[in-house]
């Protein structure tokens, strides 16, 4: 039985009719850039999220960038981050200018491990007036840790440590929007836990637009006024520059499909969850658990609900080349898989520059040969779920 790794289709009629109606409300009317539909969808989001200030965006990509821009980032600086996820992160700090330092992640959750951090922080030394500087004599900025595949990092960890060190944090928040991380200064919502984040919508997000589309997220007001700027060409006043900004402004349309299907998060967020645990029974069942480690779920005795929202569900599959026989199988059988993500960053031909080789970054290279992506999506139906395992004990022997 075939199985898809992703079906837009399957949100169901409900779902499809709000955003019809979003989108000829659009046209009827014809106010495609900024406006009301882009100021009604970041009120809606600042209050599902419950505080903060968010700031529409073309994409993903582009709100990393606007914040890049608006913190001042650029030749000089230098930005720390990890190098097992999506290239648009390393890309955004790379076209700043700014140099680009890696340290590994955490072996369970696939995220940046504190203690890799803190080591990295301890190498460098201060200059005379007590700035960071890495070995290239770069002043030690930023830190940016990933949520990767639907939890949160260690972000307690990680903000003391940056704090102890006077170096600033960036979330990636990308994947994770609706989940919550238990801090031991309450419970905070992803994308506020530091004071500057951003979300992609792009369409195979929890939360997907009909196209591109992102949103950059702040706690204070002032950066989010420079944002808006920033969005737009470095305007206020119309062909007024305070600064050189870009052309970051979210389409009318995208703000009004996502403000559509803003009040559908939770319950596919929560469905997600159930699909999760419906793979762990069935893998228990099947007797895989010792050629294979489910995704780690760190925060699941909080109590929180929204603890892991599986943007993504990615197994390791153990052994040597193993993942690549399973992947080949699957894809013989039609049953959806993908590798997020093949290449650590460090070992991409692009950023060759930065001089680094295997075995440099031992975690991240682990994860590259072992992670496998499954079918998690809302509408996905127990019997899939059931083939999807059926097919790596298949593969496995």
């Amino acid at each position: 039985m075939p199985v898809p790794l992703f079906d837009l289709s399957r949100l169901g009629p409900q779902v499809d009719e709000a955003v019809r109606e979003a989108t000829l409300r659009v046209l009827g009317h014809r106010g495609y850039v900024l406006g009301a539909e882009v100021e009604n969808f970041e009120k809606d989001l600042t209050d599902y999220l419950g505080g903060g200030h968010a700031i529409g965006m073309s994409s993903g990509t582009d709100a990393q960038l606007a914040l890049l821009m608006a913190l001042g980032i650029g030749e000089g600086d230098a930005v720390i981050s990890t190098p097992y996820t999506f290239f648009a992160t390393t890309g955004c700090i790379h076209r700043t200018g700014a140099e680009i330092l890696f340290c590994d992640i955490d072996q369970a959750t696939f995220m940046m491990a504190p203690g890799s951090l803190r080591a990295l922080l301890a190498s460098m030394k201060r200059d005379g007036d007590g700035m960071l500087r890495s070995a290239k004599g770069n002043r030690v900025r930023l830190i940016v840790p990933i949520h990767l595949f639907g939890t949160c990092c260690d972000m307690d960890a990680i903000n003391e440590i940056a704090a102890e060190f006077g170096v600033e944090v960036l979330e990636d928040a990308a994947q994770i929007l609706g989940a919550e991380y238990p801090s031991k200064h309450g419970v905070k919502k992803a994308g506020l836990i530091a004071p500057t984040s951003y979300v992609s919508f792009y369409p195979s997000k929890n939360l997907g637009a009909a196209g591109d589309a992102g949103v950059a997220l702040c706690l204070d007001a002032e950066m989010a006024e420079k944002l808006k700027r920033i969005r737009n060409h470095g305007m206020e006043q119309r062909y007024y520059h305070k600064v050189v900004g870009g052309n970051f402004r979210i389409d009318a349309i995208q703000a009004a499909v996502l403000r559509a299907k803003l009040p559908f998060l939770d319950s596919w967020n929560a469905t997600r969850r159930a699909n999760a645990a419906s793979y762990r029974e069935a893998f228990s069942a099947a007797g895989l658990l010792d050629q294979i480690t489910l995704p780690a779920e760190p925060f699941a005795s909080s109590g929180l609900k929204n603890h892991h929202i599986y943007h993504q569900y990615v197994i390791r599959v153990l052994g040597d080349k193993k993942r690549d026989a399973v992947m080949a199988y699957l894809s013989e059988q039609k049953i959806g898989c993908a590798i997020y993500y093949p290449v650590p960053l460090h070992l991409q031909e692009c950023f060759a520059y930065l001089g680094h080789k295997p075995g440099d970054f031992p975690e991240s290279e682990r994860a590259a040969l072992q992670s496998l992506a499954l079918p998690i999506f809302p509408g996905l139906t127990q019997d899939e779920i059931a083939e999807v395992v059926r097919g790596i004990k298949s593969a496995l022997g």
